[in-house]
């Protein structure tokens, strides 16, 4: 595609993940004419990844349409900060900081998530250390509307996350100078669903949709009703003309 006035959607997972999470969606953005780009995301820090989905989208000419999922949210918020080709953000089943805030804190602003129980801790060589779902808890925390066939899977192909990933503070957010859309699922256990309209009013949001009875993994186990939200925001960006 060389248009340069239609929209790239950027998609970018977020942790015990990794970008097969988007195979649902991203057939439908291409069938629509947009080029998509699934990016890699290190899941190391807040900083490291932010910097190199930044590079991504350097890279990329046109205006964008940048989405993330989970712990992708707080990279998508830091990413876009200063890239002025960055026309649409879409949090799926996302966090969307404000400045300081981070993943640990936020998922404990309301009651609901049980992601500290299910976790696993693996010690670095750097002294960090990484964090994985526990196998035998992946399937009813992380993606329990899914076949059980394919959440075993997917926890065998988990990315873990750094736990100083979760716990750095967000820079300055995109949100406030760039339009937002929201959607996730009623019965996410790793970020509470009542969090999820109170960063979407915070950000002004253009839509907010929930889906019921979803769970974290709302884009594998509803991805048509993701991929009608991602179109949304990409519509509005090539209805204004740039």
């Amino acid at each position: 595609m060389t248009d340069t006035t239609t929209p790239t959607i950027v998609l970018v997972h977020g942790a015990f993940a990794d970008s097969s999470s988007w195979n649902g969606v991203i057939p439908g953005l291409q069938a629509q004419g947009y080029r998509v780009i699934a990016a890699a995301n290190p899941l190391r820090s807040v900083t490291v990844d932010a910097d190199y989905v930044a590079d991504v989208l350097a890279g990329i000419t046109g205006p964008i349409v940048l989405v993330g999922h989970s712990y992708g949210g707080i990279v998508i918020t830091n990413a876009a900060t200063g890239n002025d080709n960055v026309k649409a953000l879409v949090y799926v089943a996302a966090f969307a900081p404000d400045l300081g805030e981070n993943a640990l804190t936020l998922s404990g602003q309301f009651p609901g998530s049980t992601l500290g129980d299910a976790l696993a801790p693996s010690p670095l060589s750097d002294g960090g250390t990484d964090l994985s779902i526990r196998s035998d808890a992946f399937w009813n925390q992380f993606a329990a509307d899914v076949p059980e066939d394919q959440a075993t899977l997917m926890a065998a192909t988990q990315r873990p996350v750094t736990e100083a990933a979760l716990s750095e503070g967000s820079g300055d957010p995109a949100w406030k100078t760039i339009p937002s859309w929201f959607v996730w699922g009623s019965l996410d256990k790793n970020i509470p669903a009542a969090l999820q309209p109170f960063m979407a009013e915070r950000a002004g949001a253009e839509d907010a949709v929930e889906i019921d009875s979803a769970s974290h993994v709302v884009m594998i186990s509803q991805p048509q009703a993701v991929t009608d939200v991602i179109l949304a925001a990409a519509n509005a960006v090539s209805t204004v003309g740039v």
